[in-house]
């Protein structure tokens, strides 16, 4: 039982993932979480209202194991394999996000600041919102996929575009964390 209360070493989680990549490689498929959004809105008739979901969504099938395995994993993960310490989070890193008015997530990922319902109901916290999930449907598409893809499967496939939308990625997060959030908040 002492392995069910303790966190995980990261290699373990980082070696399944590689062995799911190589099992999807040699099937022949891609993985990434956007694409299950696609097939998700195909399914409920959305080829009907834009082109872009006008696709045999039954060969994606497969896929949706991914969205059922995270939510699935996600709840076991939390109530039944997580650790009673709190999460450790840099001194400077909680200090940072204090100097702008974040309050500190004491032992949590995320600040309540950010993520909470409270600052989702508030104009601000809407339309944040409102405009990170237009982004994200535009980008994702745009870039040919979503980080997990791209990071996961794109690079694992050794393709130069996955390589350069990481890239991308990596650097979009470091300017919205150092340089827009602090004007935002």
């Amino acid at each position: 039982m002492e392995l069910l209360t303790k966190t995980w070493h990261w290699s373990i989680s980082g070696a399944l993932i590689g062995l799911v990549m190589l099992l999807l490689t040699y099937l022949g498929k891609t993985f990434g979480m956007s694409s299950n959004l696609r097939t998700i809105c195909s399914m409920s008739g959305g080829k009907r209202v834009s082109d872009y979901f006008n696709f045999n969504w039954k060969e994606q099938q497969w896929n949706l194991a991914v969205v059922l395995g995270s939510i699935v994993g996600g709840f076991i993960a939390y109530h039944f394999l997580g650790g009673t310490h709190n999460i450790a989070i840099n001194p400077k890193t909680i200090a940072q996000l204090q100097a702008i008015g974040i309050d500190a997530p004491n032992g949590k990922f995320l600040p309540d600041a950010l993520f909470s319902i409270e600052s989702l109901l508030t104009v601000k916290g809407f339309l944040l919102l409102l405009l990170g999930g237009f982004l994200i449907g535009f980008g994702t598409p745009y870039a040919g996929g979503c980080t997990s893809g791209h990071a996961i499967s794109g690079l694992s496939n050794l393709q130069l575009p996955s390589l350069i939308a990481v890239i991308g990625f990596f650097l979009g997060g470091l300017i919205m964390a150092h340089f827009l959030i602090p004007i935002i908040f």
